[in-house]
C-alpha cells in the first residue's frame, strides 16, 4: 500500500520525497500549490505511512502506478535527493506522462558515488552507531534501539541537511527537529522492516540524460555535500535546456530550509509548462 495526500484542482504536480525524509517535507509546497494545481505527495514503499516492500521494489514504477491509481495521465514531477532520481527514471520510462521535472539536490540512478564521499559518510554518519549493531540493523528485521535511530538521524541531518561545512546552529530549530524526526523514522523502518532489493531503470538513467525531453529545473543547495552538488552539474549539463538555480547557504533539503523560495521557483517553472 502506498500512502498519499492529494488536494486542489488543475494541472497535476506529484512530489517525490528524499531518501532521508518522507512526504511531510513538502508541507509548504503542497499547501501553496493546491491553490492552482492538483497536488499529490506520497511516501515511498517502505517509508513513512506506506506499507513495507514484500519483494523487489522499483520506485519509479511505484510512482507511475500511483498516477494510474489516481487517474493521472500526465503530471509535473518534483523530486528531492533520490526522489529526483526516481522522477528522472519515470520521465525516461514514460516520457509522454511527464510535463516537467524539478530536481532538487537530486540523486541520479547509475551514478557511482566517489570513495571520498563514502568515506566521509562512514566517518561522520555511520560511526554514530556501534559497528556491530549497525551491521545487524542493515540486515533488516532487527529490534531497533530508539537511541540508535535518533543518533544516526542526527548525524545524517548534520552532514547533509546542514551540510558538511556547517553546524546544527546553521539550521532554524524547527527545520532541525523536523528533519531529524523524519530521518529517525526512516532508520526505524529500514532497520526493522524486511531487507528487499531495489531495481532501477535499465539502461541506467546516468547514461541517458540526453533523452529527457521534459522542461527541467535543477535546484542545488550550495552547502550540500559536494559530491551531491556534482550531480546537479551532471543534470544541468546533460538535460537539454535545463535551468539551474544555486541556493547559497542551503543544504540537502531546500524545500524544508528555504520553503518560500523553493515554492516560488517551482511556481514559476510550472507556469512555463
Amino acid at each position: 500500500m502506498i500512502s498519499y495526500d492529494e488536494a486542489g484542482e488543475g494541472p497535476v504536480v506529484v512530489f517525490v520525497h528524499a531518501g532521508i525524509a518522507d512526504r511531510r517535507m513538502w508541507e509548504h509546497q503542497f499547501a501553496a500549490l493546491a491553490a492552482t494545481h492538483r497536488v499529490v505527495r506520497y511516501d515511498w514503499r517502505g517509508y513513512g505511512a506506506s506499507g513495507d516492500a514484500e519483494r523487489e521494489v522499483c520506485h519509479h514504477e511505484d510512482l507511475l502506478a500511483l498516477m494510474d491509481r489516481l487517474g493521472v495521465a500526465r503530471a509535473a514531477l518534483v523530486g528531492c535527493s533520490m526522489g529526483g532520481a526516481y522522477a528522472v527514471e519515470a520521465a525516461l520510462a514514460a516520457p509522454e506522462r511527464v510535463t516537467s521535472l524539478t530536481l532538487i539536490c537530486s540523486g541520479l540512478a547509475g551514478h557511482a558515488w566517489p570513495e571520498a564521499m563514502l568515506a566521509q559518510a562512514r566517518e561522520r554518519v555511520h560511526s554514530a552507531v556501534p559497528a556491530d549493531r549497525l551491521a545487524r540493523y542493515r540486515q533488516g528485521g532487527a529490534r531497533v534501539d530508539p537511541a540508535d535511530a535518533r543518533a544516526m538521524a542526527e548525524a545524517q541531518v548534520l552532514w547533509q541537511v546542514a551540510g558538511p561545512a556547517r553546524t546544527r546552529e546553521d539550521l532554524p530549530p524547527q527545520v532541525w527537529e523536523q528533519a531529524v524526526r523524519m530521518c529517525e523514522g526512516v532508520f526505524q523502518r529500514l532497520w526493522s522492516g524486511p531487507a528487499v532489493p531495489e531495481r532501477q531503470l535499465a539502461p541506467a538513467a546516468a547514461g541517458r540524460l540526453d533523452e529527457v525531453r521534459a522542461p527541467t529545473l535543477v535546484i542545488n543547495g550550495m552547502a550540500d555535500v559536494p559530491s551531491i552538488q556534482h550531480v546537479s552539474d551532471l543534470l544541468a549539463a546533460g538535460i537539454k535546456g535545463a535551468r539551474r538555480v544555486d541556493l547559497p547557504e542551503t543544504g540537502h533539503l531546500p524545500p524544508l530550509e528555504r520553503p518560500a523560495e523553493v515554492t516560488g521557483l517551482l511556481s514559476a517553472h510550472l507556469r512555463q509548462d
